[in-house]
């Protein structure tokens, strides 16, 4: 009787480490989705540093820059950094990043070449695998959302790509 409940409880134990084991490995298996760019302005070859992908630049273009934005977050950036850009705790809030020209540089620099520490990839590198325009886009998108998670949560304000209301957005 005590061999079997020993099994029993060996079992559990094992299952227990390899599901648990399983959630720290989570973060590294995500393949980067190709991100539908069109309708948006090429940018050209030389990397840019500063977005150019503004309400002021691009006043025609910022719908279409914000809806692949958002749908290239969903795809490429929410299961580490939150759905709607609220973080769950995994990875950096980035609605708190600063939205000028220093932000811009943070910004595109991290996600060209990703972040690693201590030999850890915490963050892959999207260069080679995301066109600037879309990563541009990107940050559009998060410059959009509210920093306060109350508003974030307000319907219309980009949590949801379907429930984009540009005129709440853009005012």
């Amino acid at each position: 009787m005590q061999i079997a409940r020993l099994g029993i409880a060996s079992f559990v134990m094992i299952v227990g480490i390899l599901g648990f084991s399983s959630l720290g490995f989570s973060h590294g298996d995500v393949t980067p989705q190709a991100v539908d760019t069109a309708g948006i302005t090429p940018l050209g070859k030389d990397w840019l540093v500063e977005n150019p992908f503004t309400k002021k630049t691009k006043p025609k273009e910022i719908k279409r820059i914000i809806e692949v934005g958002c749908t290239a977050y969903n795809q490429n950036c929410a299961r580490c950094h939150g759905l709607g850009v609220v973080s769950g705790g995994t990875a950096p809030d980035l609605r708190y990043l600063e939205k000028d020209a220093y932000g811009d540089e943070w910004f595109i620099s991290r996600v060209r070449k990703g972040y690693h520490q201590n030999g850890t990839t915490k963050m892959p590198a999207f260069e080679g695998l995301m066109p600037q325009e879309a990563m541009w886009a990107l940050r559009a998108y998060i410059n959009i959302r509210p920093e306060d998670d109350d508003e974030a949560a307000v319907k219309g304000t980009g949590g949801s790509c379907a429930e984009l209301d540009f005129d709440k957005i853009l005012k």
